[in-house]
């Protein structure tokens, strides 16, 4: 008989218009989000304008990429115009590496709240599994930086209080591994909603996400393309918008490369968050729900796998050089 294994089917309905995530909290994410990382200033606010007509509703923020006052100006420009209401949009922040001390968490959260102007998080995430000593909300961390002695846990309470004090209905974690998912998955109090992490056709991480989606946790993709063309520059990693097969089904179903990925994401019943600020590809990234991939295609996808962590969100194996905690010539892997 052969061996069988947990593999938990999606949780939304990819037959809907407009498809949503039903959290453990019992709201519901929209499941294509709009990624703001590698956003430069100037840009980042008429592309989340742009977002907005195409249709994105979910936003995926956080305070240590720099551009979250550019977006909460964007953002008022469309409360004011009538484009949308606040109660419209599911905004998914992030707490940075060095903010996780306990009283710091607060003042994090309510500076980000400020910066983009509005009142709570949808969605509130510990960016990173690690705690660096604290530099300041106006100095995230990033070079020579320090570990620090904060425990994941006392975050993850100080994140807890967020929720008790309305700042934030759901909470959850972003590149947590499975073993660390499961530690805090057994010690907390208010349920972890998510886990944001590297997820794509050439890093299935099958073991996580299927345990993620048996514990009632959210799985989100924050590189659904595998990092795309950025990503092959700065760390010469191979990108699966260029792989044969996926050039081959997508010219088979008249899709672009990029539709093929994200569609291979959210048919495994993960959460999808490209990024572009071109408004075609914006567009391409939000038209996915017009098709379906085979389980031939499925598998073919699938296959591809190589097992490998391209550590893209971004690597902050640098951020230690110039430290006491950079371990090797190139910085410290904290995953290691």
């Amino acid at each position: 008989m052969p061996a069988t294994h947990t593999a938990p089917p999606p949780k939304f309905d990819l037959s809907s218009p407009s498809p949503t995530y039903k959290l453990a909290s019992g709201h519901e994410m929209p499941i294509i989000a709009y990624g703001t990382f590698r956003s430069s200033p100037g840009e980042v606010g008429p592309a989340i304008l742009h977002a907005l007509r195409t249709g994105y509703r979910h936003f995926d923020l956080a305070h240590v990429y720099g551009n979250e006052a550019e977006i909460g100006a964007a953002f008022r420009r469309a409360f004011d115009d009538g484009l949308v209401r606040r109660s419209d949009l599911f905004l998914t922040g992030k707490l940075w590496n060095s903010d996780h001390d306990v009283d710091v968490v607060p003042r994090a959260c309510d500076r980000s709240l400020r910066d983009l102007g509005v009142d709570y998080f949808d969605l509130y995430l510990i960016h990173f599994p690690v705690a660096w000593k604290h530099t300041g909300l106006d100095r995230p961390s990033w070079g020579a930086s320090e570990l620090g002695s904060t425990p994941l846990i006392d975050t993850w309470r100080a994140m807890e209080d967020l929720v008790d004090r309305g700042k934030c209905r759901s909470i959850g974690v972003s590149n947590y591994p499975l073993l660390l998912i499961h530690d805090l998955v057994a010690q907390a109090r208010v349920p972890v909603s998510c886990n944001q992490i590297e997820v794509h056709a050439y890093y299935a991480r099958e073991s996580l996400v299927n345990y993620c989606l048996s514990r009632d946790i959210c799985v989100a993709a924050h590189t659904p393309l595998g990092g795309g063309v950025a990503n092959h520059e700065t760390w010469s990693a191979p990108v699966p918008l260029n792989d044969p097969v996926i050039l081959r089904i997508a010219d088979a179903r008249d899709k672009s490369a990029a539709q093929v990925l994200l569609r291979f994401l959210l048919q495994r019943g993960i959460v999808v968050l490209p990024k572009s600020v071109k408004p075609e590809r914006m567009k391409e990234n939000f038209d996915v729900l017009d098709f379906r991939l085979s389980d031939e295609e499925m598998k073919d996808i699938l296959a591809l796998d190589k097992y490998v962590s391209y550590k893209t969100n971004p690597n902050p194996l640098g951020a230690f050089l110039g430290g006491p905690d950079a371990f090797t010539a190139v910085g410290t892997d904290f995953f290691d």
